[in-house]
């Protein structure tokens, strides 16, 4: 049987002329005042409040009033159409990673989407999987390679929810030959603004489909989604090269992704023993079989200007490559490092233009702006990427040039600093035709956002209008 499950006290009365649920209740029992009924559970304590007014950026605080742990897709339909009636902001919420704000709300509802994951049915012979959207990719990824299968495109760090990497984009190494994440989406579950449950797909409510991939939660709440799926190699032999300038990593790079003689390439810029950012990185991996021959360090490795020397080069399991950033996710947080504010940059850049606008980045960079973080740079395929919202440049071979910055929380003086200093960087990057990548944080006005989305803007205001028309949805992207 159904029933509502309310937990924290005093707080659940519904105030229509405030717009917010008031402290109406007691320690003897909350005033449900029109909650409806749901499987899951609505929560109001102070712990689970403070949790979803924070993120991993640990820079923006907005308090919701309420927080939903759905036990079932009815129960986000019940809530956003309760909450579309009385015109309270609603945002979704994965696993937390945002930087900024973006799925935090004043006032209104958060919905943890975590509860939400179960893994569809597998075999061998599968070519899709269908997944709840709090399922972590990590999931997903031991799920499917049971079976020999795997998704074509993974980010860096795996404990990230589908529904989050979804609204965004979900770039990695991998996205040179396979496009980003939501280019590998056959399906997807929502629950629209208006609190409407949808399957779209790009033949079936196509603008709604196209509208919530890398659309920023701005016009449904995914709930669900059907995911491609390739057969996964059982090894990968993973390279790391040293360059000695920036110029010719860039060059080297480009080169291996037009000739995909790799599966997976990355690059890293580190700081030398003077503090500046002079150590060049080119990450590269190739799967081994069933996907492809035995590694061949001759073949892929000819014609490369990296510096012999220092070469690296390890044989791995394929699910071990994909989560070799675990140990030092951990050893961050034994460290109490993965508490730090994260003043992320992520930007989108011309490859005609990446020398330049990386360069004067990484010349203005020191150790301590960068802190415990990691600077990322590799190319992507301008082709591959298919989905109209994930907005990158017109040149065939854009940069993802990320920084990805950590400072203690508390000093608020450098955090504003390194946030006016993202900006300058996409100004700058905006100038010679770039953008940026939405998980950072760069201070963007609604302005900006028109710029961003450019000739896709129109599509993604009308779907707005259509799908989420009292515009409940996601106020923490600042878009609308």
């Amino acid at each position: 049987m159904r029933g509502l499950t309310v937990t924290g006290a005093a707080v659940i009365g519904f105030d229509p002329a405030a717009r917010s649920w008031a402290a109406t209740g007691s320690e003897s029992g909350p005033d449900l005042a029109g909650v409806p009924a749901l499987d899951g559970t609505l929560v109001m304590d102070d712990a689970s409040l403070a949790e979803a007014s924070d993120d991993y950026g640990h820079i923006v605080h907005r308090r919701p009033v309420a927080v939903l742990r759905p036990g079932s897709v009815r129960d986000v339909v019940a809530m956003v159409r309760f909450c579309n009636t009385h015109r309270l902001p609603v945002a979704p919420r994965g696993q937390g990673h945002a930087t900024n704000g973006q799925a935090q709300v004043k006032g209104g509802l958060v919905i943890e989407t975590a509860t939400l994951a179960d893994i569809g049915p597998l075999g061998p012979h599968s070519t899709t999987v269908t997944v709840g959207a709090g399922v972590r990719w990590s999931e997903v990824a031991k799920a499917t390679i049971a079976h020999g299968l795997t998704p074509p495109v993974f980010t860096d760090y795996l404990e990230l929810s589908v529904g989050g990497t979804l609204s965004v984009g979900g770039l990695g190494g991998q996205t040179h030959r396979h496009g980003a994440q939501v280019d590998n989406v056959s399906e997807l579950h929502v629950v629209t603004g208006a609190g409407e449950s949808v399957r779209c797909s790009a033949t079936r409510h196509p603008d709604l489909f196209h509208a919530v991939l890398a659309g920023l939660g701005q016009c449904a709440v995914i709930v669900g989604a059907t995911l491609r799926l390739v057969p996964a190699p059982e090894t990968v032999r993973h390279y790391l090269l040293p360059y000695d300038d920036l110029e010719t990593l860039l060059d080297d790079q480009r080169a291996l992704v037009q000739e995909g003689r790799f599966d997976y390439v990355e690059g890293q810029v580190s700081a030398d023993t003077d503090g500046a950012f002079r150590v060049h990185t080119l990450e590269a991996v190739a799967y081994g079989p069933p996907v492809g021959p035995a590694p061949d360090d001759t073949v892929l490795l000819r014609g490369l200007r990296h510096n012999p020397s220092g070469v690296q080069h390890t044989d791995r399991p394929y699910y071990d490559f994909l989560d070799r950033i675990a140990p030092a996710v951990e050893a961050l947080k034994q460290a109490g490092l993965w508490s730090y504010a994260h003043p992320w940059l992520n930007l989108l850049i011309p490859g005609r233009s990446a020398v330049t606008v990386t360069g004067a980045v990484l010349d203005a960079l020191t150790p301590d702006d960068l802190g415990p973080g990691v600077v990322l740079v590799y190319p992507i395929l301008r082709e591959r990427l298919t989905t109209p919202l994930l907005r990158a440049t017109d040149d065939e071979v854009p940069y993802l040039f990320a920084v990805l910055r950590a400072t203690p929380p508390d000093d608020t003086a450098t955090v504003d600093r390194l946030l006016a200093a993202n900006r300058s960087a996409y100004e700058a990057t905006a100038a010679v035709g770039g953008t940026q990548y939405p998980v950072g944080s760069i201070p963007f006005t609604r302005a900006d956002w028109r710029t961003h989305f450019g000739s896709a803007w129109p599509a993604l205001k009308a779907a707005k209008r259509t799908y989420d028309p009292r515009g409940i949805l996601v106020p923490g992207q600042g878009i609308f």
